[in-house]
């Protein structure tokens, strides 16, 4: 049976891998500190940020399994599940993890804008490979919230301190990402035909039959991303949202077929639309007047 740690508290992880407890709501590790660590597929209710400098393992993270490259920063969010399960083994590795838990936000800014730093839902293959540079800034960071927690543990003003700390962090990360998006080697055009193949296979394999209209998750896995990797990237070449662009492919495909003189409902069944109806205001919304008119 599948051995899984329930992260439910901040500490629950801290205890696992033998570091101190600093705060019941926010817990900082050097991994590099540790005398002897496990395995551990965790199972989080807290926000997490995993600096990981050295780890030369396999983990299994957003229904797949994934290398974790050295260097690189990966974050989960309460309601996944990551890691490797526990076999015994004891392992070494280099970095730092960042743990807070969702009762630090009430009230504050980052909680009405934690949601849009999709990251959180990125799969460990899409995750960041900082610069030294940028290495050192994240680490720096780590080191200073940790130093709060143990300085100044009764202080007034942690809380905020804290929370800048944590709220800097978040935003150097996206700042990498959007870099990220914008330096990869795949411009518009190309990963607009990336986007073409799979949907033209999705139809040519007659996937619709039973699966109805291809979306944005079905894409996504497809290429091997997380939804929320994909649709940030799509809007980064394309402008437009997942959704948006897989609209237009499909209604592009249906005025052909019209233009061809199929039928609306024809047209609607070979395309997966549960209804002629549903396929008729797509289209309409899209082109401005009925299928009808073509």
């Amino acid at each position: 049976m599948e051995r899984v740690l329930k992260v439910q508290s901040v500490n629950d992880y801290a205890r696992y891998v033998g570091a101190p407890s600093l705060h019941p709501l926010v817990s900082v590790i050097h991994y590099d500190e540790l005398q002897q660590c496990r395995h551990c597929l965790c199972e989080y209710g807290v926000y997490g940020l995993f600096l990981m400098k050295e780890s030369p393992y396999t983990i299994q993270y957003g229904g797949g399994s994934h290398d974790v490259k050295a260097g690189s920063l990966m974050c989960v969010a309460p309601g996944q599940k990551g890691g490797v399960t526990d076999n015994g083994e004891i392992i070494h590795i280099k970095g730092w993890v960042l743990l807070f838990h969702p009762d630090l936000l009430p009230g504050t800014t980052l909680q009405r804008i934690i949601k849009d730093y999709h990251f959180f839902s990125y799969y460990s293959n899409e995750a960041l490979l900082p610069t030294q540079d940028e290495w050192l800034h994240l680490e720096r960071c780590f080191a200073a919230i940790r130093k709060e927690l143990t300085d100044f543990p009764d202080d007034t003003h942690l809380k905020r301190i804290v929370l800048s700390y944590i709220s800097l962090l978040l935003e150097l990360a996206a700042r990498f990402y959007e870099r990220q998006f914008k330096g990869s080697d795949s411009g518009q055009n190309d990963y607009g035909r990336k986007i073409d193949s799979v949907l033209e296979r999705y139809y040519a394999d007659g996937r619709q039959l039973s699966l109805g209209v291809p979306t944005v998750r079905y894409c996504a896995g497809e290429l091997c991303l997380s939804p929320n990797y994909f649709g940030d990237l799509v809007r980064t070449r394309t402008g437009e949202s997942a959704t948006q662009y897989i609209r237009h492919f499909l209604m592009e495909k249906a005025k052909s077929m019209l233009l061809e003189g199929q039928s609306i409902t024809e047209v609607s069944d070979a395309l997966g639309f549960d209804y002629p109806q549903h396929f008729t205001r797509m289209f309409k919304k899209e082109f401005g007047v009925a299928p009808s008119k073509m």
